[in-house]
C-alpha cells in the first residue's frame, strides 16, 4: 500500500488555480556526473551508507524542486557503478579502481531502485570512448587498456579508445547489451565526447588505422563513419534486447556554423559537432537511430557567438520528428560566472523560449549539484513556479502505443484534521487483463468533468501492489468551485496513459463538502 503522507509536501505548493499555466508533458532531468566526483559520490572517501545516503538526498531534493527524471553516469572512463564482468569497478566510487563497495552493494541497481520510487525515469549515461581520464590513472589489472593495449591512442592528458577499429566496437556494443540484459533502466544516454575536442596543434594519431580502414573515404568522413556505426549498433542493441528503452544523446549545442554550411546555424563557436567530434547528430536522427537529443546549449540569451535563442530555434528545425530537450548550463553562474550568467532572469527566460515552442518537449540541466546549489535562486524559482506543478514525460509514438488499463477509486474515507476537512482517497490500478508495466498513477482535479486534456495534480509511484492513496484537502480546492471532480489515469513504462477512472465527485453544501454517490 503505498504511503499516503509521503505526497503531503507536493500537496502544499500545488496550487489548482494555476495548472492550465502549467505544460502537461515536459521531460524535466538533471545529469548527474559521477567523473571527478562532480556530482556523486561527493568523494572517494564515502561508505556504503553515506553514498546511499547522498543518492537519496540527491534525487528527493531533485524530485522537490519538479524534476521527473535523471541522467546518471554509470561509465565514466571504461569502468563501472556496477558488477560488471567487462569492466572493473571506477575508481570514483571506492578510490581504487577495481575495489568494489563494502559492504557490498550494486549502487546501479539501487540508483534504479530508489529513482523509480519517487515516479522518475532513470537514464544510464555511457561514455564510449574515453579509457582514462588522465594518463597518470592507477587502472585495475583487469582494465581494458592492460588487455588490449593496441586498441587505444593517447591524445592529451587522456587515453582513448581507438574508434576505427571494429574490435572497439564490438566490444562497446557487449558492454551495452550487458546493461540491457541486467539492469532495468528507461533510457541509455551518450554525451558530446565522440572523438576528443581537438587540442590546438595536435591531431588526434589514427593515421595507422585510417590507412588500414579508411576504404576511399577523406579522413574526415572515414571518422565520422565511424561515430554513425557506433551509434547505429546501440540503437540495433537497444530494438533486440530492450525497445522500449530510449535512446539519447546530448551534443555539443552547434552542429556546425552557417559559414561553412548553409545548412547549419547562425553561430560562431570555434569547434562543432560534424567537423570537430565528428559527430552527424543530424544523420542518426534522419535515420532514427536515436530517440531524444539534448543539444548542450550553454550559452546565454544574446550570446556574440552561440546566441541561446537562435540556437533554440535551429535545433527545434532540425529534430526529424524525435525528441527535443535543451541541455541548460547552470554551471556557468557558478564557474566564473559572466554578467549574463549573474542575471537571475537567465535560466527562466530560457525556459520561456523553450515552452513557446512545440518541437521542444523539455530540459535537462548540468549538473545536479550546481541546480541544487541554487544559484540565482534557480531551484527555487523551478521550484515554486516554472516546476510547481507535476509533468508527465511525452509518450513516443514510434517506440509504443498501447495504452494501459485504467485503474479504479474504490474507496473513500471522509476525516478532519486541525479544523480542515480532507478525504483519504483509494483505488486499485491491478487489472487481470493488463498488459503494459504500471510506473505511475496520476491524479486529477478539476471543477468540470475530468478529460486527458486536464494537467496532472499528483503523480504517484506504482508499488508492487499496483493500489494507489491520496490525500485531498478541502483548503486546496479553489474558492468558487461547487463542484471538485477527482480522477486517476495509469501511466506505463512508455508513458502511454490510460483512459480515466470512475470519477469521485465532491459538491459542496452549507456543511462543507461532501461525497455525492
Amino acid at each position: 500500500m503505498m504511503k499516503l503522507f509521503w505526497y503531503l509536501f507536493i500537496l502544499l505548493f500545488c496550487k489548482l488555480s494555476t495548472l492550465s499555466s502549467q505544460p502537461k508533458y515536459e521531460f524535466r532531468a538533471a545529469w548527474i556526473a559521477t567523473v571527478n566526483n562532480i556530482d556523486w559520490p561527493s568523494s572517494k572517501n564515502l561508505s556504503t551508507f553515506q553514498q546511499q545516503q547522498e543518492f537519496i538526498n540527491i534525487i528527493t531534493r531533485l524530485r522537490q524542486i519538479g524534476m521527473n527524471a535523471v541522467i546518471v553516469q554509470i561509465r565514466p572512463a571504461a569502468d563501472a557503478f556496477y558488477p560488471s564482468s567487462y569492466e572493473p569497478w571506477s575508481e570514483y566510487l571506492t578510490g581504487r579502481q577495481g575495489i568494489a563497495p563494502s559492504p557490498y552493494y550494486d549502487p546501479l541497481q539501487f540508483m534504479i531502485d530508489e529513482t523509480h520510487k519517487r515516479g522518475m525515469e532513470f537514464h544510464a549515461w555511457i561514455n564510449p570512448y574515453r579509457a582514462m581520464q588522465t594518463l597518470t590513472t592507477q587502472v585495475a589489472s583487469n582494465h581494458i587498456t592492460r588487455q588490449h593495449p593496441e586498441w587505444f591512442l593517447n591524445y592529451g592528458d587522456k587515453k582513448y579508445f581507438n574508434p576505427g577499429l571494429p574490435e572497439v566496437r564490438n566490444y562497446f556494443i557487449n558492454v551495452v547489451i550487458d546493461i540491457l540484459k541486467r539492469y532495468d533502466i528507461d533510457g541509455l544516454h551518450m554525451d558530446d565526447y565522440f572523438y576528443p575536442y581537438r587540442i590546438a596543434g595536435k591531431e588526434f594519431p589514427d593515421g595507422k588505422t585510417f590507412a588500414q580502414y579508411g576504404n576511399g573515404l577523406t579522413k574526415d568522413d572515414w571518422r565520422r563513419s565511424n561515430c554513425d556505426s557506433i551509434v547505429k549498433m546501440v540503437h540495433n542493441a537497444v530494438i533486440e534486447y530492450k525497445p522500449y528503452v530510449k535512446f539519447g544523446i546530448s551534443p555539443f549545442g552547434v552542429w556546425r556554423n552557417s559559414s561553412v554550411d548553409a545548412g547549419g546555424s547562425d553561430t560562431k563557436a570555434g569547434q562543432t559537432c560534424y567537423d570537430d567530434l565528428y559527430a552527424d547528430v543530424l544523420l542518426w536522427l534522419k535515420e532514427g537511430w536515436i530517440d531524444y537529443v539534448v543539444p548542450q546549449i550553454y550559452w546565454e540569451i544574446n550570446s556574440r557567438s552561440c546566441d541561446y535563442a537562435t540556437l533554440l530555434d535551429w535545433w527545434s528545425a532540425n529534430s526529424y520528428g524525435k525528441q527535443l530537450y535543451i541541455g541548460h548550463g547552470v554551471y556557468r553562474a557558478i564557474e566564473k560566472p559572466t554578467p549574463a550568467w549573474r542575471n537571475p532572469n537567465e535560466i527562466p527566460n530560457q525556459i520561456k523560449l523553450l515552452r513557446n515552442d512545440e518541437n521542444v518537449q523539455g530540459s535537462v540541466f548540468y549538473s545536479s549539484n550546481f541546480l541544487l546549489d541554487n544559484p540565482n535562486g534557480w531551484a527555487d524559482s523551478l521550484r515554486f513556479n516554472y516546476y510547481r506543478t507535476p509533468a508527465l514525460i511525452a509518450p513516443m509514438n514510434w517506440v509504443d502505443t498501447t495504452t494501459p488499463q485504467h485503474p479504479h477509486v474504490t474507496k473513500v474515507e471522509v476525516g478532519q484534521q486541525n479544523n480542515i476537512q480532507q478525504f483519504t482517497v483509494s483505488g486499485d490500478g491491478s487489472n487481470k487483463n493488463e498488459t503494459e508495466i504500471i510506473k505511475n498513477f496520476v491524479v486529477y482535479i478539476s471543477s468540470t468533468p475530468v478529460g486527458l486534456t486536464d494537467h496532472p495534480f499528483i503523480i504517484i509511484p506504482a508499488d508492487a501492489s499496483l493500489n494507489f492513496q491520496f490525500l485531498l484537502q478541502s483548503s486546496l480546492i479553489p474558492a468558487g468551485w461547487n463542484y471538485c471532480y477527482v480522477a486517476v489515469t495509469s501511466v506505463d513504462r512508455q508513458n502511454n496513459e490510460s483512459e480515466v477512472s470512475n470519477v469521485l465527485l465532491l459538491q459542496k453544501t452549507s456543511e462543507g463538502w461532501e461525497v455525492k454517490k
